[in-house]
């Protein structure tokens, strides 16, 4: 299989596991709080991955260690927690939409960090969706009012995603995808998410009801699927691609995530709508390829 086929299958698969991501943090919510929702999602995938990793400790890049510090962190850990305290005040439909702005975080990332340049018709493309983002904060909340916070904890995750997309290729770029994912999740994140599940306190609340392991299922979905198998896949994509062209990922999320919350429920107001519309006309702009500076 080409390069060019297998970005645009991995492109097409992760649009489908992370789009319905947030449906099963949706889920996930009804059973457990933010808090143990995020630990759960990291630890579980750090001991699905750890025998894997542990065979492979060899091969573990100390001289990388920072990098790897840093990419679990804000790739993740951090989000883990952000989308989940999101979704207890707005829809899953619209976090998936407010995520489709990392490719507009990719771009600032990368022109300031890793010195990508942009051209002209990337920050006409930043500008609109930015504008397309403002209206969709003005009508996320119900009978007019607005909920900014929520939407500042989706816009601060989706830049921390940005800031571990550029690292892993600009300074992990050797390391293999699902080596990457296993260290970043049973060496790296593991003790950290132990640590925060017990003080979210789920091991006082777990009661070992059908209930709590219906929510246990959803959240094991979750990690195996949408963190353990997608984060492999997204560093596979990164290998082989652009930052920007596997952030654009985030422009099909958002149709994935309106197609299950539908199915469950929720609606969109019309303000949402064109705010979302204006958000992936603007996205449209940031299609071609940002160069990386010489030298």
């Amino acid at each position: 299989m080409t390069a060019e086929r297998q970005k645009w299958l991995l492109l097409i698969a992760l649009s489908v596991i992370w789009g319905s991501s947030f449906i099963l943090i949706k889920k996930s919510l009804e059973h457990f709080n933010p808090y143990e929702v995020g630990a759960l999602r990291v630890l579980i995938s750090g001991i699905v991955l750890m025998p894997f990793a542990i065979s492979k400790i060899k091969l573990f890049p100390k001289r990388h260690l920072k990098w790897l510090i840093l990419v679990a962190l804000s790739g993740s850990f951090v989000p883990m927690f952000l989308f989940p305290m999101a979704e207890t005040e707005i829809s899953s439909s619209i976090a998936g939409i407010i995520n489709s702005m990392m490719p507009i975080f990719v771009i600032i990332v990368g022109s300031l960090v890793w010195k990508f340049s942009t051209t002209k018709r990337q920050l006409l493309g930043v500008l609109i969706s930015f504008t397309g983002a403002c209206i969709l904060a003005l009508g996320s909340g119900e009978s007019g009012e607005i909920k900014i916070y929520p939407i500042l904890l989706l816009l601060l995750a989706t830049l921390l995603y940005a800031i571990s997309t550029t690292t892993v290729k600009s300074k992990l770029h050797d390391v293999p995808a699902i080596l990457m994912s296993a260290y970043v999740f049973s060496f790296v994140l593991f003790l950290p998410s132990l640590i925060a599940l017990v003080f979210s306190g789920f091991f006082s609340h777990f009661t070992f009801s059908k209930g709590d392991f219906v929510g246990l299922g959803f959240v094991a979905m979750l990690s195996i699927f949408g963190t353990g198998l997608a984060m492999m896949m997204n560093y596979k994509l990164l290998s082989i691609s652009t930052p920007l062209f596997a952030s654009t990922v985030t422009l099909l999320m958002p149709i994935v995530a309106i197609i299950w919350g539908i199915l469950d429920g929720e609606k969109l107001t019309t303000m949402q709508s064109v705010g979302a519309l204006i958000i992936l006309a603007g996205l449209i702009f940031l299609r071609s390829k940002p160069k990386m500076a010489n030298g």
